[in-house]
């Protein structure tokens, strides 16, 4: 070796410390992932780099992992993999990462939480929504997928519930989170908004506006709309000036973006929640989940005698897509002539009859396509029936059913009644901390907005969708423990 070159390195060796040679390693990792993957054109050689990153960062504190996941995480894309199976990245590997550092910290007791919330309903069903699909993948008729589909259920629930649980100790962390999703949620809404300004906000480019970051509108748009009610309450709890002023700015620029997203489900997601709000205050959710269930037993009663759903079969000729005109599209939607919404029923035929066949186990999960093709009724086929998105019901409650069967779809159910219960029970306990009722609040209405989506999208596997679907639930059983504490707290000072 060159004497100088080799007398420059001994030096440069005593210099560093280990600290610095991890960093310097890591920056070396990223370069050369970074220009392979530029020059490959695979984002997947990034992967070394950013499990690189998550293990030096779960080393110091892994904390910051989480912060950081939903910092990148409205720039994730999905990319495939072997046998047809696909990973957002870099949420996913970030993802893996938390869950193993939070698996760590509660082993290794860096952590722990107390014993009333391992045993919270909302835990336990979880778990044994888990355990279901763990025993319903014997059945799948694709074993592949199912597996993975349980894995990744894993991944979404170590991270965001027990990860929330142990990251959020106080009311006033609850934000946090909010803060850096909200902020990195604007950085997209202003990349989406200057391409889709070169088309002026058309409603026929948007899709081509997310390119690459978002498979479709629906899911930009519900990112958006889940965010509002965290930035609505974050705004109330804010004491300072610039913090207020911050939360208003990222108020107006996720509405901006929801309103020229177009996507009616999410736009309407917004009143819907705040109706849910009157809901709360007088106490009526025993009433609308009874209504509900009344509404969805009729209607299916209604369809399924006599085969009377065949009376609406759409006409293929008229069944059309209005992208170039907003006010067509909203039009063809209550006529029944949007294509996207009989496109829907054309689905949801076919998921009712694989319910009929497979009623206890269902195909397996995430084996909806394309296993559905083989029960389709031609009579409700539409244009957009070859589905070359792959997507599946557009209603994850028929999907429950279709995939994991009755059992599957009794446990989301009562996770979600359960979760609506629990929600009213807290907002007035916690007529004294108005603290905790902000985070109450928060997590409720976007936990509403979530589940209005699911009638019409399957979105609790969606990356930039599932976390803040679980990290509500999470909250919520976080704010019933500072309820309690605060009721064990005021006992012992009376006694």
């Amino acid at each position: 070796m060159n004497p100088p070159l080799n007398n420059w390195l001994l030096r440069l060796r005593h210099r560093l410390d280990g600290p610095q040679w991890l960093f310097v390693g890591f920056v070396a990792l990223l370069l050369l992932g970074g220009a392979a993957a530029g020059l490959a054109r695979q984002p997947a050689l990034l992967l070394p780099a950013l499990l690189a990153l998550g293990t030096l960062l779960a080393l110091v504190e892994w904390r910051w992992v989480y912060y950081a996941l939903f910092a990148v995480l409205p720039f994730s894309q999905e990319i495939s993999l072997f046998g047809g199976l696909s990973m957002d990245v870099p949420s996913e590997p970030l993802m893996l990462v938390l869950t193993a550092c939070v698996g760590l910290a509660l082993l290794l007791r860096q952590g722990t939480l107390p014993r009333r919330e391992w045993a919270h309903p909302l835990l336990l069903i979880l778990a044994l929504m888990l355990a279901w699909t763990a025993v319903d993948a014997a059945f799948s008729v694709d074993h592949t997928k199912s597996l993975k589909y349980l894995l990744a259920k894993a991944w979404y629930l170590v991270p965001f519930v027990l990860g929330t649980l142990l990251v959020v100790r106080r009311p006033a962390e609850a934000w946090r989170f909010a803060a850096v999703y909200a902020a990195s949620a604007c950085l997209s809404v202003g990349y989406v908004a200057s391409r889709h300004a070169t088309r002026g906000f058309s409603f026929a480019e948007i899709n081509w506006a997310l390119h690459p970051f978002f498979r479709n509108h629906v899911i930009y748009a519900t990112m958006l709309a889940l965010l509002l009610p965290f930035c609505w309450f974050a705004l109330r709890a804010a004491r300072s000036g610039g913090a207020r002023l911050a939360w208003r700015v990222a108020l107006g620029v996720l509405l901006f973006g929801l309103l020229t997203s177009y996507t009616r489900a999410s736009i309407v997601s917004i009143p819907l929640a705040a109706l849910y709000l009157l809901v709360l205050r007088l106490r009526l959710t025993r009433v609308l989940l009874l209504a509900m269930a009344l509404t969805t037993a009729f209607s299916v009663s209604y369809f399924v005698v006599g085969d009377r759903y065949m009376e609406y079969a759409p006409d293929y000729e008229h069944t059309v897509f209005n992208g170039q005109n907003f006010e067509r599209h909203l039009e063809a939607t209550y006529k029944f002539q949007d294509v996207s919404g009989m496109e829907r029923v054309y689905r949801w035929v076919a998921a009712a009859r694989m319910i009929g066949e497979k009623p206890l186990t269902g195909s397996g999960a995430a084996t909806f396509y394309p296993e559905y093709k083989r029960y389709t009724v031609k009579s409700f086929r539409t244009y957009v029936s070859a589905n070359p998105e792959k997507s599946t019901t557009h209603n994850y409650f028929l999907l429950q059913l279709a995939e994991q069967g009755i059992p599957g779809f009794l446990l989301f159910i009562s996770l979600i009644a359960t979760t609506l219960l629990l929600a009213e029970s807290l907002y007035h306990r916690a007529q004294a901390r108005p603290e905790v009722r902000r985070v109450v609040l928060a997590a409720t209405l976007s936990f509403v907005v979530i589940v209005f989506h699911l009638t019409l999208n399957e979105l609790v596997e969606v990356d930039k969708i599932g976390p803040v679907f679980f990290i509500c639930l999470a909250l919520l059983v976080r704010c019933g423990t500072w309820l309690a504490e605060s009721t064990d707290a005021t006992t012992t000072e009376e006694a």
